[in-house]
């Protein structure tokens, strides 16, 4: 097979398929749903935001309002799109929210639900449904967005639990639709420039030179950087590939350790 054959492969994979992004109105949600649409996929926009949703969908009847922490929802959205002659064949679950790094003691119980019901139970609630429909059909493939934030210790008591649980979620997945054509992997991006992170950085809770300074690239991710593996994950190109997480980190996870070691080398001189 020639190499422009594989490549026009490769970008006509998702033609005509239907693909659900929650949290598609921004940052990494926004990036996949403009790389997916390149790739000729026909992308489903679900947000909290009915009109930022229609806005990103680039066409009203598929931008979806969506609380992805109330399952009645869900349900709803599936059945709306199914009488809608909609198939969803691929599901990237991006909705979430982030929290301050705060001590047990400041974090409340009603901040700490909340993170857990958008940022696990929602990503549960959207693989319950519509995987399940996968599954039913034959074939599918779900890309859920984690964090590096669940593969370390960090003060963020909700939402580093809930984001390791997304992992281990993802795992238990792909082993229960394997035999059903169903591939369930996530992502774990490191630092990424998003509307949040940018809010957190404005109110001066993150300092972007310490997050630069920390991975072992020395730069912060921009949200295509995580659209493109995710759209990786969902192709025919990761057929094998179910039950993994892909942390999309700039080096930040391999780089903490070097602190005893008296950080990260310098870059070399170019010769």
């Amino acid at each position: 097979m020639s190499h422009r054959h594989r490549e026009g492969k490769r970008q006509d994979c998702f033609q005509g398929r239907g693909v659900l992004v929650t949290g598609g109105a921004s940052g990494i949600g926004q990036a996949c749903v403009d790389l997916l649409r390149a790739r000729g996929a026909t992308v489903i926009v679900a947000d909290l935001d009915a009109g930022k949703a229609a806005a990103a969908a680039q066409r009203p009847e598929l931008g979806f309002r969506l609380d992805v922490s109330q399952p009645g929802e869900v349900e709803q959205l599936a059945k709306t799109l199914e009488d809608q002659g909609f198939e969803i064949d691929y599901l990237v679950n991006c909705a979430g929210i982030v929290q301050a790094p705060l001590p047990p003691h400041e974090l409340g119980a009603e901040t700490y639900r909340h993170v857990i019901s958008v940022d696990l139970e929602g990503t549960y609630h959207c693989c319950a449904v519509f995987g399940s429909a996968m599954a039913r059909r034959g074939r599918g493939s779900i890309v859920n967005i984690a964090s590096i934030a669940g593969m370390r210790s960090m003060p963020l008591y909700a939402y580093s639990p809930a984001k390791a649980a997304v992992i281990n979620l993802t795992e238990c997945l792909a082993a229960e639709w394997g035999r059903s054509g169903v591939r369930v992997n996530s992502i774990s991006p490191g630092y990424t420039v998003t509307a949040a992170l940018q809010e957190q950085i404005d109110l001066g809770l993150r300092d972007p030179e310490k997050l630069r300074r920390n991975s072992a690239l020395g730069t912060l991710i921009m949200p295509e950087d995580i659209a493109r593996p995710v759209v990786f994950l969902l192709s025919d190109e990761a057929a094998m590939i179910t039950g993994a997480n892909l942390p999309v980190d700039a080096g930040w996870l391999v780089s903490g350790s070097w602190s005893t070691f008296g950080g990260l080398p310098p870059a070399q001189a170019p010769r």
